[in-house]
């Protein structure tokens, strides 16, 4: 029996990783377009967040198009989250991969186009039950974007943010509940 090798401790780890998933090495990727913007935003707020909660996640984020491999995030973006004690400057924009959809436990887009371009890329591995958009953990089933910044005013990057936060915020309030 495993319990017996690893003692009790293992045994009460087993019990409450059943009881609390959501405290358990949660995997989750962060979807927008370019990766520069929305998602390296929400994959450093969403990180933080999980982080001061305690939560045993990895966070990381993705774009649809290959624009941007390699590159920072959007100088706005870095100074945005760096207000909001986020730092997010060693991020590497990267292309959503269709392995993606077998490596990550929760995949979370930001618009319709970000959905349907993921549907795209993921072929055969595409699970309707593992992708969300981020805005569905405040309005549940109404698909709400959180609209791209990109080419906007600083408002425009500062209204990303807001949404990404408190959309992030729920998403560890909820994982916390259910522990």
């Amino acid at each position: 029996m495993v319990f017996s090798q690893c003692g009790l401790l293992c045994a009460y780890v087993w019990f409450k990783k059943i009881q609390c998933p959501y405290l358990y090495l949660m995997k989750i990727l962060m979807v927008c377009m370019g990766n520069i913007c929305r998602s390296p935003l929400a994959e450093g707020v969403l990180r933080n967040k999980a982080e001061q909660a305690g939560l045993n996640w990895t966070v990381e984020s993705a774009g649809t198009l290959a624009y941007n491999q390699g590159c920072a995030p959007h100088p706005l973006v870095q100074r945005i989250a760096k207000e909001n004690g986020v730092d997010i400057g060693r991020h590497e924009c990267r292309r959503l991969s269709k392995e993606d959809f077998k490596n990550y436990d929760r995949i979370y887009i930001m618009d319709d186009v970000n959905y349907e371009d993921a549907r795209q890329i993921a072929g055969d591995q595409w699970y309707e039950g593992k992708v969300d958009y981020l805005m569905n953990g405040l309005y549940p089933g109404e698909n709400r974007p959180v609209p791209d910044p990109w080419g906007g005013t600083e408002e425009e990057f500062c209204h990303a943010y807001k949404l990404i936060d408190a959309a992030c915020e729920r998403l560890v309030s909820k994982a916390i509940a259910h522990s």
